[in-house]
């Protein structure tokens, strides 16, 4: 990046960790896919960090499991509405679904029964699902956000028992190979950052201890580095590579639950953060453990994201750090868009384009990049959505967004071969307003339009 735009992120950094107080910390800023900036501050030992001191992600290591879980889903072996007793028989956890506890809204109790188990050496899968017993279920299934370490715990065993292996090789095997994550481990190793707390009222420090979380260890257990974070905050913002289809993990960023202000800022997605800040709209994670504080958020809007580690308990602000280095980066070097060329259309698709009528108002279909349509209101917001083609000839598409999300159109052809009407989830268009000729529902008037 431009001199004065590395000066700009570096200066942020170095003011968090000042004020913070934080031993040490990294961060970095990812464009398009690649870690375009890097810097750190502090020091772990005797020397400063880099882009291969391993730090501790906490709860960022719940979106890793959350992409296992999501390759289980589009390879078949289970599905989001899956009852959790399915895969997990004899739990109490009732009608909770994969999809909920992805989501934290199961209403399973925030902290695992016992010891804190942030703190305390992690027992196996038969003590914690003993311990979840109806007393830890906190809230009706569905009915509020409700933040869960445990919910994260099952779910790593629903990934091991469908693996028939540990939810960690799983992970090493499909994701952190493929992405390139060799420094991301659930142990230290090599060099890395200790864990520190920073006493309130004295510049001194103590250490904090970092066990086996066991059973828990899907919630918040995995160390990585600045390097291998990248890798995983282009995922976040779909450079997916092989590991999930970007289709996925733009399903895995919507919204599934609110913060309940008047106006959303907080939210969860399947096993995302979101928020919104700055009229921007971002996702990723947070993460905290004795000793240490992370956060990756992406942007996916304008392809730029950032990431952040410290060795502290508190003190720093990860995702106020992370939010004003994408906005550092965005306001300092704004993306300029991509050159318009005309590019070729599908046979038979240009026909589709124009004005349409759905009853009197009208509707504009236009071309998208891809091979895809835009079907909206001419004046107005209204019911507008994207579709995709779900087959060679173009005459049934896919909604992909808007009020017709997951509903299906499809063409009508009259005798010559011309698209006569569109029938989208029994809405008709017609290219003239209640085209007398087409299936309108409930029909038309004989006598046509009149003047009184």
């Amino acid at each position: 990046m431009l001199p004065s735009t590395e000066f700009a992120l570096l200066r942020r950094i170095a003011t968090e960790q000042s004020l913070g107080r934080a031993p040490s910390l990294v961060a970095g800023v990812v464009r398009d896919g690649e870690l375009v900036w890097s810097g750190a501050r502090g020091f772990v030992g005797d020397a400063a960090p880099d882009n291969d001191t391993q730090y501790r992600l906490g709860s960022i290591t719940k979106s890793l499991v959350a992409a296992l879980v999501m390759r289980l889903r589009d390879e078949g072996k289970l599905d989001l509405n899956d009852q959790v007793d399915k895969h997990l028989p004899g739990t109490s956890l009732g009608d909770r679904t994969i999809a909920q506890l992805l989501a934290h809204t199961g209403g399973l109790t925030s902290e695992s029964p016992g010891s804190w188990w942030e703190r305390s050496e992690g027992e196996g899968w038969g003590e914690l699902a003993a311990g979840l017993t109806p007393e830890q279920l906190k809230h009706r299934a569905g009915r509020r956000f409700h933040y869960s370490n445990p919910g994260y715990g099952v779910l790593g065993e629903v990934v091991a028992r469908l693996r028939g292996s540990s939810w960690l090789d799983a992970l090493r095997t499909e994701i952190l190979v493929p992405l390139g994550m060799s420094r991301t481990s659930p142990q230290p190793e090599g060099k890395h950052a200790e864990g520190w707390a920073v006493h309130p009222f004295a510049d001194v420090l103590l250490p904090e201890p970092a066990p086996d979380a066991g059973a828990m260890a899907p919630a918040g257990q995995l160390w990585s580095t600045l390097d291998d974070l990248a890798r995983w905050t282009a995922f976040v913002g779909g450079h997916t590579g092989e590991v999930l289809h970007p289709d996925t993990v733009a399903e895995m960023r919507e919204v599934a639950t609110v913060d309940d202000g008047d106006a959303w800022t907080a939210g969860y997605g399947l096993g995302f953060q979101l928020a919104r800040v700055g009229g921007r709209r971002l996702a990723g994670h947070t993460g905290s453990m004795p000793g240490f504080l992370a956060c990756t958020m992406t942007d996916p809007a304008t392809g730029t994201g950032a990431l952040f580690l410290a060795n502290t308990t508190a003190g720093v602000t990860p995702m106020g750090t992370t939010v004003d280095l994408i906005s550092i980066a965005d306001e300092h070097e704004p993306k300029l868009p991509a050159p318009w060329r005309p590019s070729p259309v599908p046979a038979g698709l240009l026909a589709l384009t124009g004005l349409w009528h759905w009853g009197p108002m009208p509707f504009h279909l236009r071309l998208l990049p891809g091979g895809w349509v835009n079907l909206a209101p001419v004046t107005g917001n209204g019911r507008a959505s994207r579709f995709r083609p779900l087959d060679e000839a173009g005459d049934t598409w896919l909604g992909l967004d808007g009020y017709y999300a997951g509903e299906t159109l499809r063409v009508a052809r009259d005798a010559e071969g011309n698209p006569h009407h569109l029938d989208l989830a029994t809405f008709i268009f017609t290219r003239t307003p209640y085209d007398p000729t087409a299936p309108i529902p409930g029909g038309v008037d004989e006598a046509g339009w009149r003047g009184r």
